[in-house]
């Protein structure tokens, strides 16, 4: 059955129109720590009279009068959902045939692609998720500076070696030395030492602390010695690109992704060592609750067999994802990355994660020729990738037979709606809320990659490329229009 149309979703009836909203929205799955609840959230917020109105605004920023025929979020997210149902050819076969219409797509895209706002060199494919069949390309195969679209891969790899339900851990264990406790990191990107959680928090410190204090006052020990082992990654803690407020030095124990302030996201200057300021924190906590810790903490070795005293968990792996694609978190991919490295059996470093993605995303049966994994987050600029690989990586998450693949999808960010989209395509622009992408920017570098319905109710899969651009603001606007026409474009 061919899916609704979301430009035909008139709102008539603002009431109805915040229902639907709603309900297509909770439909699309129980809701994680990242793109889903934000969905719900959004919708759940609309008043009765803004709705997906664009029209003038009232006070507040509300907008005035009956609201007005608009696309948002139910399109995107019916896509999804009619995944399973759709038949085809296997996803992933990117170089079949192009179908009958694949002409039109060619119009329109061809002369936008030669905007040059999109620099010296573009690279451009769209496939069909359903078939895998192509229906347009332009240098796909041609291995480029992909900026934060490697995320995707990152992505991908992390949910094929480890699957999305799994969690990281954050223990305490009894030290070699009388009245010694060691505070082992387990690479927990979603570890907070904050008292109140923020929303889908994972591992927490004050929760460690309380039942690390429990455990040892029944074993009547009131005073310990603090030690941190952060072991679990190797070689350089700080990126090749150096010190950067978009990313902290990357350790396996690291509190509030070694941010400073109260913010959760977006750039901000780092601590220094988060491992040792994560420690303290820990000591301040069991200190809270009774329990004295002498001296500073200092680093410890943890032994392998030691039985732990306490215990927090992450965030489930798909939740990450989610968050890490929605705003574009470089510290969580960094940290998903080195965990895909760990699970592959190479060491949890870059060196590691060069060889280990590369080898997860071609045991998912795509082309990685050309390809380099130089890091996971897409800050350094010897990242290559194609956007070939990137839309099979898409196809393959749309797979039904790849459900474990699905939070790729799921985390992308809306058009107009959610995380590192929601100015982009937005207001009045007709793909708002039909496109679901992840972004991508470094200086002289735009990327933009993910799916989109078009009229005819196919979910596709785009990845577009550009590099030496003259100025990020006209190669995302160039991006967005070529994004848009795949979303209108039969």
């Amino acid at each position: 059955m061919p899916l609704v149309k979301t430009w035909q979703l008139i709102a008539g009836s603002a009431v109805a129109g915040l229902a639907l909203s709603v309900a297509t929205v909770a439909a699309s799955g129980p809701w994680d720590s990242g793109q889903r609840k934000a969905e719900r959230d959004r919708a759940a917020s609309w008043s009765l009279t803004g709705g997906a109105d664009h029209g003038a605004d009232g006070p507040g920023g509300r907008p005035v009068g009956l609201p007005q025929a608009a696309p948002s979020a139910p399109g995107v997210l019916s896509g999804l959902s009619g995944l399973s149902a759709r038949s085809g050819d296997a996803p992933g076969g990117a170089g079949k045939q192009a179908p009958a219409g694949s002409d039109g797509l060619a119009e329109a895209l061809r002369p936008l692609l030669a905007d040059p706002a999109l620099g010296s060199t573009r690279a451009a494919s769209v496939i069909d998720t359903a078939t895998g069949r192509v229906l347009f390309e332009s240098k796909p195969r041609e291995a480029m500076t992909p900026a934060s679209t490697i995320k995707i891969a990152t992505a991908a790899a992390a949910l094929a070696a480890l699957g999305p339900e799994h969690r990281f851990r954050t223990t305490v264990t009894p030290g070699a030395a009388p009245g010694q406790i060691i505070l082992v990191g387990g690479g927990d990107p979603s570890l907070t030492a904050k008292k109140k959680p923020p929303a889908g928090s994972g591992g927490s410190l004050v929760a460690l602390a309380a039942d690390t204090a429990q455990a040892l006052k029944a074993a009547g020990i009131e005073s310990v010695d603090l030690g941190y082992d952060d072991s679990l990654y190797t070689g350089p803690a700080r990126h090749p690109i150096g010190g950067n407020p978009n990313l902290a030095p990357v350790t396996a124990l690291t509190a509030d992704e070694g941010r400073p302030d109260n913010s959760s996201s977006g750039p901000v200057e780092r601590v220094e060592d988060p491992s040792l300021e994560t420690a303290r924190a820990f000591a301040a906590l069991l200190k809270e609750r009774g329990i004295k810790v002498t001296g500073a903490p200092a680093k410890a070795k943890a032994a392998a067999d030691a039985e732990p005293l306490a215990t927090t968990l992450s965030t489930p792996l798909g939740g990450l994802i989610e968050r890490m694609l929605t705003f574009s978190d470089n510290d969580i991919a960094e940290a998903l990355a080195r965990q895909t490295a760990l699970a592959s059996g190479q060491p949890g470093s870059f060196e590691g994660i060069e060889k280990a993605v590369s080898a997860k995303l071609a045991g998912l049966g795509v082309d990685v020729a050309g390809t380099r994994f130089a890091d996971g987050s897409g800050l350094n600029r010897a990242d290559r990738i194609s956007t070939g690989l990137l839309t099979a990586l898409l196809a393959k998450a749309a797979d039904p037979q790849r459900p474990e693949l699905r939070p790729v999808l799921t985390g992308l960010p809306v058009a107009g709606f959610t995380g590192t989209l929601r100015g982009r395509n937005a207001g009045s622009s007709p793909a708002a809320g039909l496109i679901r992408a992840k972004t991508g920017t470094l200086g002289g570098v735009n990327s933009l990659a993910g799916t989109v319905v078009d009229p005819s109710g196919r979910l596709l899969a785009f990845a577009l490329l550009a590099a030496n651009t003259p100025g990020r603001e006209g190669a995302e606007k160039a991006l967005d229009k070529l994004a848009a026409a795949v979303a209108r474009t039969p």
